[in-house]
């Protein structure tokens, strides 16, 4: 368990936590703890969200510290899924647009809107709806990496991932992280549940696209689904 929260750290944050032993079953538990480095990340950025003045300034610092608290990583999976889902190809054409050092038009466009959704979402938000967008942030990677969704490459760090998680743990995990929205929209307690369910089944559907279009997910796909469901959970709550 102690090598499972290194690698969910080393992999998922900037802290430089020194990896222990590496294979799938290590990864089954790294990606299982995501969500709880998830809901620790939401954390410190509810703390330095708090500390910094009301209104759009502030939440756009705290989504750009959020970024840096993760090395953009995300971010650059989802333009690379994004950019190869935007050139209508398949199989192993779409995964050399992934492998692409370079960002194209579809790439740049949803990396800035994301963030954008993201940090006007913040301004209408409370705290513990940033713990709660974060955390099923990370609730999506478990989702891709359980058992029946297969790696895209023989190689990788899809490959290390890909089918670890059994599905009734996957299940489980969704239950606790939808409970733990119940705070996230303080006189609604249904509607974090609510909204933490309708983005599980988004990112299910985009799962299912992006293993028919690639064969299987990725590293870029595990950060696609990551900003994906940030983004639709605090926008979903700042609507609520």
């Amino acid at each position: 368990m102690c090598d499972g929260l290194r690698l969910a750290l080393t992999t998922l944050t900037v802290l430089p936590v020194r990896a222990g032993r590496i294979d799938r079953r290590v990864a089954a538990r790294a990606m299982s703890l995501a969500p709880l480095v998830g809901a620790l990340l939401g954390l410190v950025l509810t703390g330095v969200h708090a500390a910094l003045p009301d209104g759009l300034l502030g939440a756009t610092v705290t989504v750009a510290v959020g970024v840096l608290l993760t090395r953009g990583l995300h971010l650059d999976g989802l333009a690379d899924t994004v950019d190869a889902l935007g050139s209508y190809r398949s199989g192993d054409a779409a995964l050399e647009i992934m492998k692409k050092p370079d960002i194209g038009p579809f790439g740049v466009a949803a990396i800035a809107l994301t963030l954008l959704i993201q940090a006007a979402a913040l301004t209408e938000v409370g705290p513990w709806a940033i713990v709660a967008a974060w955390a099923t942030g990370r609730l999506g990677i478990v989702l891709a990496c359980r058992r029946g969704v297969p790696a895209a490459r023989p190689d990788g760090l899809g490959a290390l991932v890909a089918a670890t998680v059994p599905t009734p743990l996957v299940a489980a995990i969704a239950v606790v992280v939808a409970a733990g929205a119940v705070w996230a929209v303080p006189d609604r307690p249904w509607a974090g549940p609510a909204i933490v369910a309708a983005v599980v089944v988004a990112v299910l559907l985009l799962l299912r696209h992006a293993v028919r279009r690639f064969g299987g997910i990725t590293g870029d796909v595990l950060g696609a689904v990551t900003e994906v469901a940030t983004t639709l959970t605090l926008l979903g709550l700042a609507l609520a």
